[in-house]
């Protein structure tokens, strides 16, 4: 049996690869309240490389399918944190419709953007994160509180965009932002959690309609979104997710901040060799 020129047993380890990384989507989402995307996003971006899918094509099918199966993962998480009371509804209530605007746009450029667009996105967000959480700490701070009015607007819209061009939850971004602002790495983690719903709904539907109709996609997606990839990844990150709330809330501040910074920086690095060539 072949499919784009791969035989069973390298199907069935591709099934495989993408089940057990839906575990650990799980873990990280409930975590560190990402959603999960940083590590969806380069395993199916390589998935889809070995189907024979073109760069230009692979890059928003493995972002739109990112997205999709954060709407899943985003509700759980956010529902696990939310019982803990570490949840702040009136900034997730503040941020909804500009998230919501910035989301759309995300979704608009991926149709004609290329691949490396999303690729320096996902560097620039990620590492920045990870300096900040691994060598900052609290003395990296903006304000001793969150803004209001036009630039609470604008974070919120910045969120949205940037999340939906990195296929992501929203958390990398979030937290980043939060940390900047003084607020709990315990709280922040929570408030990010929530804020993948508000993006993964509008942003799947928006990959849906930026591809469709789209030439080389593969016979199982609906626009940039992979049928395959989500039926595969979404079972194991449910059943992961609570464990990862669960371990959030059993770290102290450092340990979470340094945990955090280490996974941002490693998926850094991945990106950051197959832009120079070396993977």
């Amino acid at each position: 049996m072949m499919f784009a020129g791969l035989d069973a047993t390298t199907l069935a380890e591709i099934a495989a690869l993408l089940v057990v990384a839906g575990a650990v989507t799980g873990v990280l989402a409930g975590l560190f309240g990402v959603g999960g995307g940083t590590i969806t996003v380069p395993i199916l971006f390589y998935v889809f490389g070995l189907f024979g899918l073109h760069e230009d094509v692979a890059m928003p099918l493995a972002v739109g399918t990112s997205l999709a199966i954060i709407i899943p993962t985003s509700i759980k998480s956010a529902r696990g944190h939310y019982a803990r009371g570490a949840v702040d509804m009136a900034l997730v209530r503040s941020w909804a419709v500009p998230i919501i605007i910035g989301v759309v746009m995300g979704a608009v450029i991926a149709r004609f953007a290329d691949a490396w667009v999303f690729q320096i996105v996902f560097v620039a967000v990620a590492s920045s994160n990870a300096i900040k959480l691994l060598f900052g700490g609290d003395r990296w701070r903006i304000a001793e509180k969150m803004p209001s009015g036009p630039l609470s607007i604008f974070y919120g819209w910045l969120v949205g965009l940037a999340s939906s061009l990195m296929g992501i939850g929203g958390g990398a971004i979030a937290n980043l932002i939060f940390t900047l602002h003084s607020k709990p790495i315990h709280n922040a983690v929570a408030t990010s959690a929530a804020l993948g719903v508000l993006i993964s709904i509008p942003g799947a539907a928006g990959y849906v309609l930026a591809g469709w109709g789209k030439a080389g996609l593969s016979a199982d997606a609906i626009g940039f979104v992979s049928l395959i990839g989500f039926a595969l990844m979404v079972p194991t990150t449910l059943l992961t997710t609570g464990f990862g709330v669960r371990l959030a809330h059993s770290l102290t501040k450092r340990q979470l901040e340094v945990a955090f910074g280490l996974y941002l920086a490693a998926v850094s690095l991945r990106f950051i060799l197959r832009l120079a060539g070396i993977l």
